[in-house]
């Protein structure tokens, strides 16, 4: 799969998770709390059991410490989900941030080879955008959270799209 198909696809993706936000805001946020709550377990345990199975004391501390960490932080996503999802949504919003800045970088660096690298850009500063307003407003509510995540997605996602085809029309032409 070249560039532009995987951009075309990741934009696909977004507006459909966007969609989903959209349409079961409050499943959106359950989900998510859930899935982090399941991967922390089995993580932890995967962990343990590299700690535990280990030849030699280098390295078996660190594999044990991660995995009782891991499984503590998903049993307590478990027994305190409300507090979970706001850690989860705030763990978004610096997400947003980060890759908002990493687009950005990737454009600046793009626009060497390509033109229309501004709308990388815009997809950066849209996620930049997306995670101030989380970090703003955290306790708007997990539908707020919800839909602001799913005008993220989506946004974010038809600007790859557009980016993909762009690139798609560059090679063909070039080709």
């Amino acid at each position: 799969m070249d560039g532009s198909s995987v951009l075309i696809v990741r934009g696909i993706v977004g507006v459909v998770v966007g969609i989903v936000a959209f349409l079961w805001p409050g499943i959106t946020i359950a989900a998510l709390v859930v899935i982090f709550g399941a991967y922390a377990i089995v993580d932890g345990i995967t962990n343990l059991v590299l700690g535990f199975s280990r030849t030699g004391a280098h390295g078996r501390w660190a594999h044990v410490l991660q995995g009782v960490v891991g499984i503590a932080a998903g049993v307590l996503t478990f027994m305190w989900p409300a507090i979970s999802a706001l850690v989860l949504i705030l763990f978004i919003g610096a997400w947003a941030i980060i890759t908002g800045v990493f687009e950005i970088v990737a454009a600046i660096r793009l626009r060497q080879v390509i033109t229309g690298e501004w709308m990388l850009v815009l997809s950066g500063i849209v996620s930049i955008l997306f995670g101030v307003l989380v970090f703003a407003f955290p306790v708007a509510g997990a539908v707020g959270i919800s839909w602001v995540l799913g005008v993220y997605a989506m946004t974010a996602g038809i600007i790859l799209i557009s980016l993909g085809v762009r690139l798609r029309r560059l090679v063909v032409a070039t080709v």
